[in-house]
């Protein structure tokens, strides 16, 4: 997460329902992979002026296509077992609503939701955030996350990613992750204990020197990207904005609870300064 110090102003990210999901993220886990970021430090820093960006209140009937696209079927990454359709990501009451559910589409036992901004929005740097509310059982893996917006020209990993939340199953764990490229797949990442059935704010600030990983404003872990160190120039190019609502794979690594499908995502809106 990169840590803001050295500016006064920078673009901020109001997203609080803006969880996206995006096609061929290829993500893997189990972290640290590497040492790779040495600066880890969690000490307090000044906060930064933000001036927003983007935002999205889900204050509408239906997400809105301007600022929100989907990505289709399943996409043969972690052994996942959902088929992602827009149907299960609906409004209701202010919130994005992202539902699992069991039901056999393209082969697969399960249907879920992913949203991007890819071609809608890009970031380079700022405050990233949205306050979600998180299923709580076996086999589910919601995530909050963003992808380098070259990932079509150069693929994963040397697009970068960053993983602002990713929970699974029913524990009380959050996990915070950079991944990227340095002769092959390198990640980053910590945890933070919370209570995830409940609302809470998962935000990165990132500039030219760092990320920063918070909930609920508590930073948790700092990543160094200055100077490029360690292979870290991904970090300093546009992403985009993913939220997805995963069943199955290799992270969560158990069987689904099916008597508690159907199981939902709740993205609400913050207001970001």
């Amino acid at each position: 997460m990169m840590r803001r110090a050295a500016f006064t102003q920078l673009p901020v990210i109001g997203l609080v329902l803006f969880v996206c999901s995006f096609f061929l993220s290829c993500k893997k886990n189990g972290f640290p992979a590497t040492k790779a970021i040495t600066d880890t430090t969690t000490t307090a820093v000044v906060k930064p002026i933000y001036a927003l960006e983007w935002s999205d209140e889900f204050d509408g009937t239906a997400v809105d296509p301007s600022k929100w696209g989907y990505d289709n079927g399943n996409l043969n990454v972690n052994h996942e077992k959902e088929f992602y359709q827009p149907q299960n990501a609906t409004i209701s009451n202010g919130n994005l609503v992202i539902t699992a559910k069991k039901e056999t589409v393209g082969g697969q036992p399960y249907t879920s939701a992913r949203l991007t901004t890819l071609g809608k929005f890009t970031q380079t740097y700022g405050r990233i955030e949205a306050r979600i509310k998180l299923p709580m059982g076996a086999g589910m893996w919601p995530a909050f996350w963003m992808l380098g917006a070259n990932i079509n020209t150069v693929s994963w990993p040397q697009c970068g990613e960053l993983d602002i939340m990713e929970h699974i199953n029913a524990t009380n764990t959050i996990y915070g992750t950079m991944h990227w490229n340095v002769n092959g797949h390198v990640s980053y990442g910590s945890s933070i204990e919370t209570t995830p059935a409940d609302y809470h704010i998962y935000a990165i600030e990132w500039d030219a020197k760092t990320i920063r990983w918070y909930v609920d404003d508590k930073l948790y872990q700092t990543g160094n990207i200055y100077g490029n160190v360690n292979g870290t120039s991904a970090f300093h190019l546009p992403f985009f904005i993913l939220l997805n609502l995963a069943v199955g794979g290799d992270f969560p690594n158990m069987p689904v609870d099916e008597s508690l499908l159907p199981e939902s995502m709740y993205v609400d809106y913050k207001q970001t300064n």
